[in-house]
């Protein structure tokens, strides 16, 4: 540890559970890899990961892959008709048996061809029947749960985990209200940034809207921001504008949908942010993968009616790709950079009584949600 970084740890401001009178962060939690190595073990190998859309699953035999940092994981769809998940390693001598998304009847490993049913059990081991006391009930793959959300599917490697459902009470509610159609909705197309700062740093950017009025005049331009109000709910938040301020704004245009309003987002814990624009039904989702204590891929998936985008549609998801997505990656890789600087270690929330579309407490929620799952107190109490 440097001198810096020792004079910082020294002192630190309070990070209070009031977001009224709290400091951030300090840097480090942006910056130090030990740090990040804990959040993979307290976090992320222990809460619901987004890993596709049940689109992409429909047929007996459709999988999907996935990584938290280095567990390699597959969902597949078995002869049932249920999604299964596992760990994506051969039980023979740990060759990965999937890449990618595609489909298979019999799974089978590309290094020594043992296979496997789409359930998990081992079906066939070349010579296996000359080998003595050799049990292929011994050797199925190891299971991960899964669980369907709003047509999401997520994988837990946690197997006590609490389902999703309830970890998040209120959020399918939530989504329905603003995506009726949620149900109809397919895989469009998926959107994917490499992004040189913390995951974190792009979640803290997502929850707060305080930095929208002077980065983001189309976004602006299409929500009433009056309007748009952030309130937070155990594991997740949202962040609702319930009017559009015109249908012909400079983000996009649109023709008003089954339901009026400007713009419905929500954070779900710990790396998962789900987007919902006016108009026609949609929903995408925006996943922070964290790639090292200072790199983040950004993964978004746009759901539409039948997996076809209309010209509306389009319009929409063009503004994302082209405008608000490369505004946001400036802003945050620039905050990643000043994390380093020896002039910088807290801010302050910016939380005001009425919590209005100014207010930063749904980011003190957040990180209050990294501490409590570091087990870390910063409260100086």
């Amino acid at each position: 540890m440097s001198e810096h970084e020792l004079k910082y740890r020294q002192g630190d401001s309070p990070v209070v559970k009031d977001p009224e009178s709290s400091f951030t962060l300090p840097a480090r939690y942006y910056r130090d890899k030990s740090i990040y190595q804990k959040e993979m073990e307290a976090i992320f190998f222990r809460s619901w990961w987004y890993t596709g859309h049940v689109s992409s699953l429909a047929k007996t035999g459709d999988y999907l892959t996935t990584k938290i940092d280095d567990q390699n994981v597959f969902v597949v769809r078995d002869k049932s008709g249920e999604l299964k998940g596992f760990y994506n390693v051969c039980q023979h001598r740990g060759h990965e048996l999937l890449n990618g998304s595609g489909n298979a009847g019999v799974i089978v490993c590309p290094y020594h061809a043992w296979s496997y049913n789409l359930d998990g059990t081992l079906r066939g081991a070349r010579n296996s029947d000359n080998v003595a006391n050799f049990n292929k009930c011994d050797f199925s793959l190891k299971p991960v749960q899964v669980e369907v959300f709003c047509g999401m599917v997520f994988i837990n490697l946690d197997e006590s985990a609490a389902p999703l459902a309830e970890q998040a009470k209120e959020l399918e509610a939530e989504i329905r209200a603003y995506c009726p159609d949620v149900d109809n909705l397919a895989f469009a197309q998926r959107d994917e940034y490499n992004v040189s700062c913390n995951w974190k740093v792009m979640i803290d950017n997502f929850l707060e809207c305080y930095h929208c009025h002077t980065a983001h005049k189309d976004f602006v331009n299409l929500v009433n921001m009056e309007s748009y109000r952030s309130k937070v709910n155990g594991i997740y938040s949202s962040h609702i504008s319930d009017a559009a301020n015109s249908t012909d704004n400079s983000a996009y245009k649109f023709e008003k949908g089954d339901v009026d309003f400007g713009f419905a987002g929500w954070f779900l814990w710990p790396n998962l942010t789900l987007w919902a624009y006016p108009g026609e039904p949609n929903l995408s989702v925006l996943q922070m993968l964290p790639d090292g204590a200072e790199k983040t891929v950004e993964y978004q998936d746009w759901f539409v009616p039948n997996g076809q985008a209309s010209e509306q549609l389009k319009e929409a998801m063009d503004y994302q790709k082209i405008t608000l997505q490369p505004e946001d990656i400036s802003l945050c890789e620039s905050v990643q950079r000043g994390l380093r600087s020896r002039g910088y270690n807290q801010g302050r929330f910016i939380v005001d009584a009425d919590k209005t579309e100014l207010s930063e407490h749904a980011v003190h929620h957040f990180q209050q949600l990294v501490l409590e799952a570091l087990d870390t107190d910063l409260s100086g109490n």
